[in-house]
């Protein structure tokens, strides 16, 4: 009887082997077992509520390949109120980021949106508003809401909503919009800048140290304006600062016009947009009234406003971010450069061209009695004609209501 005695053996030692290998099985699953299991049985229900009515669902998945998840953190490490194993619990507060982001949160409570929800403004954006709630990522991950590609429409949840604008009276009305469609939003939306190239919202505005603009420590404070721009435009910033306005508003901060004040702030264009080059004569027109008035009278400033870009504006004559008065023998419209500046539109130009004044008032006698006496007798001409005309046509219409009438009453033959 050996043979069934080696089949027996056999036997036992595959539901030996069997049995062991279900064992091994079962404890990879039980070490495999994550420390939330016990607070997704109720919360991975898409479909579950508080006794509040508020939707308390977490997608497993996602927190799984959140920063949190990745890390195996408990759920009780952000939700500190909820003593573990211990079920049903009641309503849990709001996750407490401090707990392992001091700082972060410490420079929170100073920002524009800190102070709007520590003074009750509940919609004020809050950590989770921004970076998200269970499916938090690194900034630096394409599917993270604070990555650069993702800032517009992460701000624009809040600054992009008319109903909430309306309701919270956000200031600037729309910016989101207005930001997506200027030269910095279009260069991160067609990802035409090289990466970082490009500034977003918080490059600007700053992130954890974001502030209003009426605060001295902003970003966007109108006397730091110039040194936030210089992040990208250097250059630009040390020809502004050689400038007239720039020489003023390092002596006196607000008092001259910064690069806001010409390019707007979430509006901002390419220079060489026709719409830019034809608002130029009314954003320099806002502290230059005068000037831009009698620059409307000249043909330049006619053909402008018919919409023709192709036509000097202030900037063509004066310069950009280096306008530097008269005076200065840089200036491009000081006596030594100004047969330069105009032969860059008329090549034929010469000193007799150059004599002529851009700027004349005709309504000014003391800046020249032949323009002052002409445009004097150019007013009383047209005020003339008209008039001679106006009395004859209102003239011609009384007699030919009177020849009507007497159509009207002569018998038909």
């Amino acid at each position: 009887m050996p043979a069934p005695s080696v089949r027996a053996l056999l036997l036992v030692l595959l539901l030996t082997a069997a049995g062991c290998a279900a064992a091994q099985g079962a404890a990879k699953e039980e070490a495999a077992a994550g420390p939330n299991d016990g607070c997704l049985m109720c919360h991975a229900d898409p479909s579950a509520k508080s006794a509040a009515g508020k939707a308390i669902a977490v997608d497993a998945k996602k927190f799984a390949a959140s920063v949190h998840g990745a890390m195996s953190l408990p759920c009780t490490t952000c939700h500190a109120d909820v003593q573990e194993g211990v079920f049903p619990h009641g309503e849990v507060k709001a996750a407490q980021c401090a707990s392992c982001h001091e700082q972060a949160v410490k420079d929170y409570a100073g920002t524009a949106h800190g102070k709007a929800r520590s003074g009750g403004r509940d919609v004020a954006a809050s950590c989770a508003d921004c970076h998200g709630a269970h499916d938090i990522a690194k900034r630096d991950d394409p599917a993270s809401r604070v990555h650069r590609a993702n800032l517009e429409s992460t701000c624009a949840s809040c600054h992009g909503n008319e109903a909430l604008i309306q309701r919270a009276n956000l200031p600037g009305g729309n910016v989101a919009s207005r930001y997506h469609d200027s030269i910095h939003g279009q260069a991160i939306a067609n990802r035409t800048s090289a990466q970082g190239a490009a500034p977003t919202c918080t490059s600007c505005h700053g992130a954890h140290d974001l502030r209003g603009k009426d605060d001295p420590a902003s970003k966007v404070a109108r006397a730091n304006i110039p040194s936030t721009c210089a992040t990208c435009h250097m250059n630009a910033k040390a020809e502004w600062e050689k400038s007239q306005h720039g020489r003023i508003a390092q002596s006196a901060a607000g008092a001259a016009p910064g690069c806001i004040d010409c390019h707007t702030a979430h509006d901002i264009a390419q220079h060489t947009d026709p719409k830019f080059k034809l608002a130029v004569t009314d954003r320099c027109g806002t502290c230059h009234a005068d000037f831009a008035d009698t620059y409307r009278d000249t043909f330049h400033g006619q053909v402008t406003q018919l919409g023709y870009a192709q036509i000097a504006t202030c900037a063509s004559c004066h310069g950009a971010h280096q306008v530097l008065p008269k005076e200065n023998p840089l200036s491009r419209v000081s006596d030594q450069n100004r047969l330069a500046t105009c032969q860059a539109c008329h090549p034929k130009a010469n000193a007799n061209f150059v004599s002529y004044d851009p700027h004349a008032n005709r309504h000014v006698r003391e800046q020249g009695q032949l323009l002052f006496f002409t445009g004097k007798f150019m007013d009383f001409l047209l005020l003339g004609v008209f008039s001679v005309f106006g009395l004859h046509t209102v003239l011609w219409f009384v007699r030919s209501l009177r020849a009507m009438r007497e159509r009207r009453g002569t018998p038909r033959h």
